[in-house]
């Protein structure tokens, strides 16, 4: 027998990942769409935050709010937890390498720069 708090943990879980799916097709489209590497990148991180967090925390209180689980729900909820809480964390940073790397290796294509606070760093030696 379910009570009104697991159907609205389940329904919430449900909720939130029909939004990471959501957050994946327009990461996806937008990889699709946009110019150059960096707008790229932003896409992918979309992807990585909306498509893979929000998806995980989602399962998590899923898993939570239901008793077909037996006692492992409570092991699934806490798995779920602490590796999107490390998705969090490492998907800025992961972004961040390969946005720095790729700059410094000028390998990806730009257009007329205006400001660049790395090549800014790199003449005063500082990088």
């Amino acid at each position: 027998m379910t009570t009104l708090i697991e159907w609205v943990l389940v329904i919430a879980g449900q909720f939130l990942i029909t939004i990471g799916v959501l957050c994946d097709l327009v990461a996806s489209i937008a990889m699709l769409r946009f110019p150059n590497f960096y707008t790229r990148l932003h896409a992918a991180t979309v992807g990585s935050i909306g498509g893979a967090f929000l998806p995980i925390i989602g399962v998590a209180l899923v898993a939570a709010g239901s008793d077909f689980l037996g006692s492992y729900r409570w092991f699934l909820c806490g798995a779920s937890l602490v590796i999107a809480f490390i998705e969090l964390l490492l998907a800025g940073a992961g972004s961040h390498a390969l946005a720095r790397a790729t700059h410094r290796a000028r390998a990806a294509p730009t257009k007329p720069v205006i400001v660049d606070y790395l090549e800014e760093d790199r003449g005063k030696g500082e990088v």
